[in-house]
């Protein structure tokens, strides 16, 4: 759970004690979140496993698979056109990587902290676990040391190009006797890859704020190019069709940018902040394309929503397209998005978080690891299938005002008095603890003492400080666990990276 200030209190809800089964509906409308937001999803929403990282359709478009890395279980997810659920298969740990063979044949996806690529058969929509591609040795209950994250394959499918996100470097791995045959130095934590039309591998660096390129070399060998700035936090890569577009997220600035792939140069730059400022917090994390390549989309984590960009035919590099590079509206989906699919006219995105979350009175103390009743045991990851892709005009516009809605954006807020001159604050956090486990029983407050765990008797030093001082038992923040929660209190936000 979430920290809270012996004088500053923060709140958060836990999840609810009875969450929906996985592959079942659920519209999700009006459900208020811990952050002090609410859900408004368009389309229809079901429960998948935890926090989905990775979205790759079948071959035959039949089937979409799911990469879960959550807290309480890791592998993948076979789910149908309706939202079903349809097999579930356990790994032991995985991250951002998932892609179907050139043939359709097998499917890889990411083994994280394991250090491996796990390969799959996939056969009559079903896939089972054939082999794992090692990456680098591991001793048993050791962490990784390599950490696949995203890859790609090359256009001939024979090499599989994987992001080792800590070990700073990017394998190329043979697929057909599944040894890595070369490394190439990358920048700090390497996240996404994506190839070229003439073959060239481009990979985002999330810790140095570049893209590495690699050129081909001959006999399936790459060589180093020199990098290209592509602004903050760079994340998820998508290329276009064509092989001539780069579209690059960059989560913590609010901005796409855009790569001329022959020119290797960052073409324009897409931005995607809130409606009233400030410039960043929306947390572009994934992307997506139409068809014919002249409409991109963005999802908004942080917003819980995807953004709608119409592109110029110089961005786009179709003649045909009729944008102009700016924000055309948003779509509302379910909590923190984290991966796209365009089909048609519906649009597919998995949602890291779900339907939102809410008290855990039942969970009481601290227990072990697989407690549903925990908070992160309890959130669950969710699939919003939205037939709105080709949205125009006045439907477009609808669903962005019901993202405004779900945000507060479109509340007015009085303005407030001039702030007192302070010289020093002096922040003290409660970690893991909730307002109500520590402070819930301060008459002064709206507590509630049930939930009290340390009270007056316990922490008598935190209970002066918050009776001399300020009571916020009001204030919801975004964290769930000591990893964001840190971030989210001494910067007011926690990166793509950190959440995922």
């Amino acid at each position: 759970m979430n920290k809270s200030l012996a004088a500053l209190a923060v709140i958060v809800a836990a999840c609810r004690p009875h969450a929906p089964e996985e592959g079942s509906p659920t519209t999700g409308h009006d459900t208020r979140l811990p952050t002090g937001r609410s859900l408004d999803p368009a389309g229809v929403t079901s429960v998948v496993g935890q926090m989905p990282l990775g979205m790759a359709p079948s071959p035959d478009g039949r089937r979409v698979v799911l990469l879960l890395g959550g807290w309480r279980e890791h592998g993948i997810q076979v789910v149908d056109r309706a939202g079903r659920v349809t097999q579930a298969l356990p790994q032991s740990a995985a991250f951002v990587g998932l892609a179907f063979s050139a043939d359709g044949g097998e499917l890889y996806a990411s083994g994280g902290n394991t250090d491996v690529i796990y390969r799959y058969r996939w056969s009559a929509d079903t896939a089972s676990l054939a082999d794992s591609i090692v990456l680098a040795p591991r001793a048993p209950r050791a962490d990784a040391t390599h950490y696949p994250a995203g890859f790609a394959l090359s256009s001939d499918g024979r090499w599989l190009y994987v992001a080792e996100n800590l070990a700073d470097s990017l394998a190329v791995v043979d697929l057909g006797t599944g040894r890595v045959v070369q490394r190439l130095a990358t920048g700090r934590y390497p996240y996404g890859v994506a190839v070229g039309a003439d073959g060239a591998v481009f990979v985002s660096n999330w810790g140095a704020s570049t893209l590495s390129v690699f050129v081909p070399a001959g006999g399936g060998r790459l060589a180093p190019a020199p990098a290209i700035p592509a602004g903050r936090h760079p994340s998820a890569l998508l290329m276009n069709r064509g092989g001539t577009r780069l579209f690059v997220a960059s989560g913590s600035t609010d901005r796409v940018a855009v790569v001329d792939v022959r020119a290797r140069r960052v073409l324009t730059t897409l931005l995607d902040p809130p409606p009233a400022g400030p410039d960043e917090g929306t947390t572009p994390d994934a992307l997506a394309l139409s068809a014919d390549g002249t409409r991109l989309f963005a999802a908004e984590a942080d917003a819980n929503a995807v953004a709608v960009f119409d592109l110029s035919p110089a961005t786009a590099d179709v003649a045909t397209a009729t944008g102009s590079d700016r924000l055309a509206g948003r779509i509302p989906v379910g909590w923190y998005p984290t991966a796209l699919l365009v089909r048609g006219d519906t649009l597919l995105v998995a949602n890291g978080k779900g339907a939102g979350t809410g008290p855990n009175p039942a969970y009481g103390r601290p227990a072990g690891a697989g407690d549903t009743s925990y908070t992160l045991g309890q959130i669950r990851g969710s699939l919003t299938i939205v037939p709105a892709a080709r949205a125009s005009g006045g439907e477009l516009a609808a669903l962005t005002q019901r993202v405004a809605h779900a945000n507060r954006w479109d509340e007015r807020r009085p303005a407030g008095p001039a702030y007192p001159p302070f010289a020093h604050v002096i922040y003290v956090l409660r970690e893991n603890r909730t307002y109500d486990q520590v402070l819930g029983d301060l008459p002064q407050g709206d507590g509630d003492t049930s939930l009290v765990l340390f009270g007056r008797g316990v922490t008598p030093n935190a209970h002066a400080l918050a009776e001399r001082f300020g009571i916020f038992d009001r204030f919801f923040v975004n964290a769930e666990v000591s990893a964001d929660g840190h971030n989210w209190s001494m910067a007011a936000y926690a990166t793509d990276y950190t959440e995922k």
